[in-house]
């Protein structure tokens, strides 16, 4: 009769010894998932931080490379600096050299240019007397300039050359202009209408028309001209202010002079 509740109590036991040994494999399992899953949690920090890493790794080799190239490119721009200088260094020897040089120059083109103006002043007065007031202070102007400050010796040396070109082309234009002349060589001068064919031929004719005259080169003063010279030298002038074409003139020429 006492044996069943001994096999009860072996039976509770065991169930008890069977619960026990269950919940501490399951603090087992559990602790084990706990590590577990601390390992993947620690895993995930662990790829966060290579993966900033890597994008580091990456922005700085990135940042490395951009730094290369503008290295290259400061090389190349420095290089270039460097031949530029070594050119602005020849330009300025060469300056230099230029300097020196139009110093010794300006020194020998100071006596030219008088020699230059003394002539033109001696051709003026010895040409035919057209314009002969404004053509002589032309020239005195030039000549008052050589002292002056104001003006570099180019220029000067400019101003007197434009003024060669301007009498160098009175040898090749046609041109007539009012003008008092002393026709009568009784110091009255009487006003006219000059005719000026280059160098070759100067004339003068009254505004009425009633008397007309030619320098003479060779007295060096003015000559009266018969009635035929009339109509052609008002043809002229004419023809030098345009009011009629060109044609073929009839005019007192002075001979040329023979050669000697």
């Amino acid at each position: 009769m006492n044996k069943q509740p001994l096999k009860a109590l072996v039976i509770i036991s065991a169930l008890v010894s069977g619960l026990t040994a269950i919940a501490v494999q399951s603090a087992e399992v559990n602790d084990i998932l706990k590590t577990g899953a601390a390992k993947v949690q620690s895993a995930k920090q662990s790829q966060t931080r290579v993966d900033r890493i890597t994008d580091q790794t990456d922005t700085l080799l990135q940042e490395f490379k951009q730094v290369n190239k503008q290295i290259e490119s400061l090389r190349v721009y420095n290089s270039q600096l460097d031949r530029q200088i070594a050119s602005q260094e020849q330009m300025m020897a060469e300056l230099k050299e230029s300097i020196a040089n139009a110093t010794v120059i300006e020194r020998g083109i100071s006596p030219l240019m008088v020699n230059m103006l003394a002539a033109l002043e001696d051709f003026v007065a010895l040409d035919m007397p057209f314009k002969r007031e404004m053509r002589a202070e032309a020239v005195a102007d030039l000549t008052s300039n050589l002292d002056s400050a104001k003006f570099s010796a180019a220029e000067k040396f400019r101003q007197i050359l434009e003024l060669y070109d301007i009498e160098s082309e009175y040898s090749l234009s046609l041109e007539s202009y009012p003008d008092m002349v002393d026709i009568n060589g009784d110091g009255t001068e009487v006003e006219v209408v000059m005719l000026r064919i280059g160098r070759v031929a100067l004339m003068y004719q009254t505004k009425d028309k009633s008397q007309s005259g030619a320098w003479d080169k060779s007295t060096g003063s003015w000559q009266t001209l018969s009635s035929d010279y009339r109509r052609p030298i008002d043809q002229g002038i004419r023809i030098a202010k345009k009011l009629s074409p060109q044609d073929v003139m009839q005019m007192p020429i002075t001979a040329p002079e023979a050669a000697q």
